[in-house]
């Protein structure tokens, strides 16, 4: 189920589409963006932060693997390569650590992301 997901999220990424966004999360999901940061709380607003970061105007690649599986919980590793990082200022490559907690119906209950830069 979590690859679907992942695959749901590079889906939106790239688009930015709102209904891609919507797709992934539950009702009251919560998206946070560090581990220690206040959540983005609920689809709508988690909708409306990622749209504002437009990251769909950035060439990307992003690989990963999926390092455990508990339940409903899942451990993703990956790595981002940006050719010009957002809001400027040349290639750029992140590693990434994601927990992503699903419902039942496979969308994001809860997603926590940590973030590196490599450079």
């Amino acid at each position: 189920m979590i690859d679907q997901w992942v695959q749901g999220y590079l889906k939106a990424w790239a688009s930015d589409d709102p209904r891609d966004v919507a797709a992934l999360f539950a009702e009251d999901a919560r998206y946070y963006t560090e581990p220690y940061a206040e959540p983005w709380e609920g689809r709508d607003e988690i909708v409306r932060q990622w749209i504002d970061r437009g990251d769909s105007a950035t060439e990307w690649s992003f690989e990963y693997d999926v390092v455990a599986v508990d339940g409903a919980t899942s451990v993703v590793r990956g790595v981002t390569h940006y050719s010009n990082e957002p809001g400027g200022g040349g290639p750029k490559t992140y590693h990434n650590l994601w927990i992503v907690r699903l419902t039942t119906d496979g969308t994001a209950r809860e997603f926590t992301e940590w973030w590196m830069a490599a450079d």
